[in-house]
């Protein structure tokens, strides 16, 4: 294997377009705001919109003549988003389904005067409507759990109401969907702003149309807003794993992907409430079982295959057994995943193609889990050249960086100190 350079400091000649360190650090200096579009559903640890244009930027710098971008982690569509501002085709897939549909939502265009037509016709239809019997049957206990009795049936109304009133399978069901779901946790006794399930007995749930309205009203700003090229490029976003056992289903000059960080977010826990009321399925948990460092029921990995992922890997599974074996075997079988996802990128990639990787390190009961260092490994395995670790300072504010006993962020620097940096992993197939 042709020898690979890791950088773990970015000097000037690793990026010779710009003469700052902290390059990847922060967002266009000539106060360009985020676009709103980026705000129309909450997500949790998104990467900053700028990263996937100064990610274009520095590939087409490097001679990387980019025509399709490509996120394997997709997550709610940050990537596709600028990919399509940028004027750049665009593939995308992750396993859960809230995430695409976040995502395909906020690549779509949208008339305007058909949104407001839909809208009020929602409206009429939950003005007229009771729940019928049918409506309340699929209703679980685990809904109950959240929502009192008047939010329950006045989202079932909703729901029915955008379902007759809008047609199946058309852009316009995916946008009033989208909506929907990110009320849920406003109308509900959801802790406000965690990112754990955890029920707030003094919370006062907003009234659902109240909160629908308003969500309405910001996504429909955002769509006026919409600074796509006129000639927009081509966006497919799949729900799907990446590790399924297929070939990639598409082929990229330039991947940005921010892989999930291990012991950090359960997806399917966060999302419960969305997975439930879209009836992407009846049980969240059965979500969990293909999503990259999934922590239940997960089998032993075979020890063989830690050791040949080398001693730092097998150091960090080692003193987990020590800790917990669940959480040991979670993080085990995720160094094994992204050691497979990174192959599969790097077949992905055309030649002279770049991948450019988002992850921070995480910790789990004292023990340090480097999961940028096992990513870069992984590239060099999978043959990846011209490797760079860049270290980056998480510029987002939500990110602040401690986080108290009920997971909730905090400036407090008493209560654990989480994400006060991450790293960009970059390499090349040559």
């Amino acid at each position: 294997m042709t020898a690979t350079k890791t950088v773990l400091q970015a000097p000037s000649d690793a990026c010779p377009f710009d003469d700052s360190a902290s390059y990847w650090d922060f967002g266009d200096q000539r106060g360009r705001r985020e676009d709103p579009i980026h705000r129309i559903h909450s997500y949790p640890a998104k990467f900053p919109a700028f990263i996937t244009t100064k990610a274009l930027e520095h590939a087409e710098r490097q001679g990387v003549d980019v025509k399709v971008v490509a996120d394997v982690f997709c997550g709610c569509g940050t990537t596709a988003v600028e990919a399509k501002r940028n004027g750049k085709n665009f593939w995308g897939c992750d396993i859960n389904p809230v995430a695409t549909l976040i995502a395909k939502v906020k690549t779509r265009r949208y008339r305007d005067a058909v949104l407001g037509r839909y809208f009020e016709a929602i409206q009429d239809e939950f003005r007229r409507i009771q729940p019928s019997p049918d409506d309340r049957a699929w209703i679980t206990d685990r809904i109950r759990y959240w929502f009192d009795d008047r939010n329950v049936d006045d989202l079932l109304r909703l729901d029915r109401a955008i379902r007759q009133r809008v047609p199946a399978n058309s852009t316009y069901r995916s946008f009033f969907r989208c909506g929907f779901s990110n009320i849920l946790k406003p109308t509900s006794r959801w802790l406000t702003k965690s990112i754990k399930a955890q029920l707030d007995p003094h919370k006062s749930p907003r009234g659902v149309m109240e909160a629908f309205t308003e969500q309405f009203a910001l996504m429909r700003e955002t769509c006026k807003q919409n600074r796509f090229p006129a000639r927009a490029p081509k966006v497919h976003i799949r729900t799907r794993n990446f590790l399924a056992p297929a070939a990639p289903a598409c082929r990229a000059d330039l991947i940005v992907t921010s892989p999930p960080y291990v012991t950090s977010y359960d997806y399917a826990d966060i999302h419960q409430l969305s997975t439930l009321w879209l009836r992407c399925t009846s049980d969240y948990r059965a979500l969990r079982k293909n999503m990259l460092g999934n922590q239940y029921r997960v089998p032993a990995p075979d020890q063989n295959a830690i050791k040949d992922l080398g001693p730092t890997v097998e150091d960090t599974y080692s003193s987990l057994l020590d800790k917990e074996r669940r959480k040991a075997h979670s993080v085990g079988r995720y160094f094994l995943d992204m050691d497979k996802v990174v192959a599969k990128c790097r077949k992905m990639l055309n030649e002279n193609g770049m991948a450019v990787f988002v992850i921070g390190n995480t910790e789990y009961q004292g023990v340090r889990i480097d999961n940028a260092g096992h990513l870069a490994d992984c590239m060099q395995r999978a043959g990846f050249h011209n490797i760079q670790k860049i270290p980056r300072k998480v510029s987002l504010k939500i990110m602040t960086p401690y986080r108290d006993a009920r997971g909730l962020f905090t400036r407090d620097s008493t209560q654990r100190r989480v994400y006060g940096e991450e790293f960009v992993i970059i390499g090349r197939r040559r």
